[in-house]
């Protein structure tokens, strides 16, 4: 009887165990940030850093929080793209800070807006969908002040983060 009861608790044993599927955990699945490098106008293969920089989306009014604001000079950001539209405005501050007054931004503000199509990628069924971004477009309204002198897209497909999209020269 034993025996029988051994043979059975290994069967149930091996037939728990065989019939489990690993975890679904996702460890790639984010929709890619749109990278932003800095470059100097005059000699464009310079990296060149923007002092006190900061990015506010403008339909939330929000700054970007993919990195620390205006505390810090960078020459390259990644932001992120709207997901559920086909056009996203950024307000690029260089030399931000606040009037202490007026509580108004001081520094220089130039204004981005990037239009693209979505493309749903399917990842895995741990990560579901991600979106990427095809026929890059960056239109930058100019007036008198603009501290941003030119824009070059690199690459007009957006799958991941890890190479500059487009060039920012200043």
């Amino acid at each position: 009887m034993k025996k029988i009861y051994l043979a059975v608790c290994i069967l149930f044993f091996v037939a728990y165990t065989s019939s489990c599927e690993r975890d679904d955990i996702c460890t790639d699945g984010d929709t890619p940030l749109l990278v932003l490098g800095f470059f100097d106008s005059e000699d464009t293969t310079v990296a060149k850093d923007v002092p006190a920089f900061r990015v506010v989306e403008t339909i939330l009014n929000t700054d970007v929080n993919t990195f620390t604001s205006g505390t810090s000079s960078l020459d390259s950001v990644g932001i992120p793209l709207r997901t559920d539209a086909v056009t996203t405005s950024f307000v690029l501050i260089t030399n931000s800070a606040i009037n202490a007054d007026t509580g108004e931004e001081t520094g220089n503000l130039d204004t981005l807006t990037i239009t693209y199509a979505t493309r749903e990628n399917f990842i895995s069924r741990g990560c579901g969908f991600v979106i990427n971004f095809d026929e890059l477009d960056v239109q930058l309204t100019t007036d008198a002040e603009n501290w941003i002198q030119d824009v070059s897209i690199q690459q007009q497909t957006i799958e991941n983060s890890n190479n500059v999209h487009v060039k920012i020269f200043h």
